[in-house]
């Protein structure tokens, strides 16, 4: 459909919703009430029992014939200069409209999670969002499981964040029939939101950059990082897969050519696309093409709630809440647990760390926690869990996470007074820890036109509007209520540690640029809780353990669900190689597993 003929099918739709919404029909408050008054519930629905799937499959087929698809939605926000379009975005897949629009129930952008763009949009409510535990509705439960398995499936992946995904598509390279089951209405986890990199060691981008790495330096920068509580063994896997996992993505069709630096590594080895552009969406739509190309089956809005076991504790099957069909149980000899970490879930979070209660998190709605319960149900040890990692960078104007690399690539933090006061790519537990210390427990983020032009990431938060810029450094200093004769000293101080190559008061190992290039850039950050280092305990086979630590046969997990990889504090970087290299490790294993059975 052209974009003209859309605006006609459209802007009557619109008038239609404006009718129903108006005094006359004040009863109308939601879609499924106003598609009522134009026909019966199969105008939707398939029938009038209601939804045949909980992808919603048929409901966005009517979506689409009526409004269009989301690139001709999106091409006509082009068309209409609208700033934030609500129809594009970072997130990934093949995103359905009830994903943001409701039947039943207020109809709310899911990008309001994070963010508060007020998109106007009919029959439109308030993001709200509540834990809810995997035990309730115990008859249903009951029920389900007393009818006995619906279907039957080699491997069950549970999550399709970047771990989920990997693991999807590597079940599949081994021959394995694979269901993706994800309670979110769209894929991607926290994947998507990842900005700065993937951390390898000894990679064909590195070499021809002419950037000198080993394994080895990579292991003891990541047990540093974690103050040395991570397992070994884990770290090992880590490193030394790390650069076959790249090529494993670029295989695939990922751009993982630019190289650059992230807090806590001795050397470049954050992969991420040309330019510095983000790598987490870039990195979770490459594998989710490759998981549909691969045949596996994704199903959106469907909660695991139990992994089912035999009477020798073997795995035999999961439970699943759907959200529109409801319980019902999945034969299966391997699950993968790759549900992600808990920090949009604070009241966990403070339980484990009292003095994050209250912080705001850069997760997305998803990581509460649900898929540790799981696996704690079906007998999981557990390690690390009391430590969880606050970002460093988060604006608390755009609600979003500002990436690592921008400090990589050369920006400084500067304080009220227009100080530095930290070295600005040390580890995230300490650079947060200083921004607490300071007036207000915020910074600014100071940067010239040479790093934005480094990072293409930076583009997208001009385009948020959380960048404020400046001609000069005192007009920016005035825009930003700093002294500006301060931060001219600071940044005039700070260009001389560049010209002479060392850091004379923080010791700031890697200053790739002078901060002198027109205009000037500045972003308000405060800490803001990022990730839960702690999670099931696994093996070097992405097996999980028991509680005597013995295998869980037919339980794998990978990526943030675990714990043991990052220690006491995480990397940035390493989050991406940790999910690509053990969710590799864990359709693997899980495929030969339930071959073997």
């Amino acid at each position: 459909m052209k974009v003209a003929e859309l605006l006609k099918v459209s802007s009557l739709a619109l008038a239609l919703f404006g009718l129903y919404s108006g005094t006359a029909n004040a009863e109308v408050d939601n879609l499924a009430k106003f598609h009522l008054n134009m026909g019966e519930c199969d105008s939707c629905h398939i029938s009038k029992k209601g939804p045949s799937d909980d992808n919603l499959t048929h409901e966005n087929q009517q979506c689409v014939s009526c409004h269009g698809a989301l690139a001709e939605l999106a091409a006509m926000d082009v068309e209409a200069k609208k700033k934030i379009s609500p129809h594009q975005s970072h997130l990934i897949g093949d995103i359905a409209c009830t994903a943001c629009h409701k039947g039943h129930e207020a109809s709310v952008a899911y990008c309001d999670a994070c963010h508060s763009f007020g998109f106007d949009m009919p029959f439109g409510g308030k993001w709200q969002r509540k834990f809810v535990p995997i035990d309730v509705h115990k008859d249903a439960q009951d029920k389900a499981l007393a009818a006995g398995p619906r279907e039957s499936i080699d491997v069950v992946i549970v999550g399709s964040g970047g771990a989920g995904l990997s693991a999807a598509v590597s079940a599949s390279e081994n021959g394995a029939k694979v269901i993706i089951l994800e309670k979110e209405p769209i894929a991607g986890g926290n994947t998507k939101l990842a900005a700065g990199g993937m951390n390898a060691a000894e990679t064909q981008f590195q070499k021809k950059l002419g950037i000198q790495d080993k394994v080895s330096i990579m292991i003891d920068d990541t047990m540093k990082g974690g103050h040395e509580v991570n397992d070994p063994a884990l770290v090992n896997i880590l490193a030394q897969n790390s650069s076959d996992s790249i090529d494993w993505l670029t295989a695939m069709g990922a751009d993982m050519s630019d190289v650059g630096r992230m807090g806590g590594a001795s050397v470049n080895r954050a992969h991420r696309p040309t330019g510095g552009a983000g790598v987490g969406a870039h990195v979770a739509q490459v594998l989710y093409n490759a998981a549909v190309k691969s045949g596996a089956d994704i199903r959106f809005n469907s909660r695991v709630v139990r992994v089912l076991e035999d009477s020798n504790g073997n795995v035999e099957g999961v439970l699943v809440e759907g959200t529109y069909t409801g319980y019902y149980v999945i034969k299966t000899r391997a699950v993968v647990m790759a549900t992600g970490g808990f920090a949009k879930n604070n009241e966990r979070v403070a339980s484990y760390d009292p003095k994050l209660k209250g912080f705001a998190a850069t997760n997305h709605p998803g990581a509460t926690g649900d898929g540790l319960d799981v696996a704690l149900a079906a007998g999981a040890d557990t390690r690390d869990l009391k430590y969880i990692q606050a970002h460093p960078t988060w604006s608390p104007v755009g609600g979003v996470m500002v990436t690592e690399a921008v400090r990589g690539n050369g920006a400084i933090l500067v304080n009220r007074e227009g100080k530095r006061f930290v070295n600005e790519i040390t580890t995230r537990d300490k650079a947060s820890a200083a921004i607490l210390q300071q007036k207000g427990e915020s910074a600014f983020l100071f940067f010239d036109d040479s790093v934005r032009k480094s990072l293409k990431k930076i583009e997208n938060y001009i385009h948020l509007g959380i960048v404020t810029e400046g001609k000069t450094v005192a007009e920016l200093a005035g825009k930003m209520g700093i002294p500006a004769a301060e931060l001219e000293q600071t940044i005039a101080s700070y260009n001389g540690f560049v010209k002479a190559g060392k850091d004379a008061q923080f010791e700031r190992p890697n200053m790739p640029r002078e901060l002198a290039m027109a205009p000037y850039y500045a972003i308000e950050v405060k800490p803001a809780v990022h990730h839960s280092m702690g999670g099931v305990k696994i093996d070097t086979s992405a097996e999980v353990l028991n509680k005597g630590g013995k295998v869980i046969h037919g339980l794998f997990a990978a990526g943030e669900a675990t714990g043991g990889v990052h220690g006491a504090n995480r990397l940035g970087g390493n989050a991406i190689s940790d999910i690509v290299t053990f969710g590799r490790i864990a359709g693997r294993n899980a495929a030969k597993f339930a071959e073997a059975k």
